[in-house]
């Protein structure tokens, strides 16, 4: 057997269809688009979910809720991630340098402690949120949970008098 008498098997190879090129081929013509119309044409497409003027299912459905321009989004970090860092790297303090130094969050996020696995290594660990839970693992493992925003000074306000 050599490459010059290999042949494919029967029925597998089709020769392509020659459309439009007269009326021999039963393909000439209208070359298998039919009679006039949009869909004859070239450039034809009609839109997606277009239903043949039926009302399309997403307009027969209801609309229904709405994004909230004041939503936070956390960054859930779970206990036993705090307990592989501070194993691993044998840290004391544990805040968002640290997580972000270790690929656990980006520069913008927040980030929320969860009570997910067990703590056993005492940690101070400052975060945007905690879960109360976990608040009490990691005070239960004599360390101290605290949120950042007891780190930022407080905003001066000064009340104005009205004077008449």
């Amino acid at each position: 057997m050599n490459l010059n008498n290999l042949k494919p098997a029967p029925g597998s190879v089709k020769s392509r269809k020659r459309i439009g090129r007269g009326p021999g081929s039963g393909m000439g013509g209208t070359s298998t688009r039919g009679h006039k119309g949009a869909k004859s044409r070239s450039g034809y497409s009609k839109k997606r979910g277009f239903e043949g003027g039926q009302m399309p299912l997403q307009r027969r459905l209801p609309k229904f809720g709405f994004t909230n321009i004041n939503r936070v989004e956390y960054k859930a970090i779970n206990l036993e991630t705090l307990q592989a860092l501070a194993e691993s790297k044998s840290y004391k303090l544990i805040n968002r340098d640290v997580l972000l130094q270790a690929g656990f969050i980006s520069a913008t996020q927040k980030v929320k402690i969860l009570a997910k696995g067990s703590l056993s290594a005492k940690l101070q660990v400052i975060a945007d949120a905690f879960s109360a839970p976990a608040v009490k693992a990691i005070e239960a493992a004599g360390g101290k949970a605290q949120l950042t925003s007891e780190f930022q000074a407080p905003e001066k306000t000064e009340t104005k008098t009205i004077e008449e």
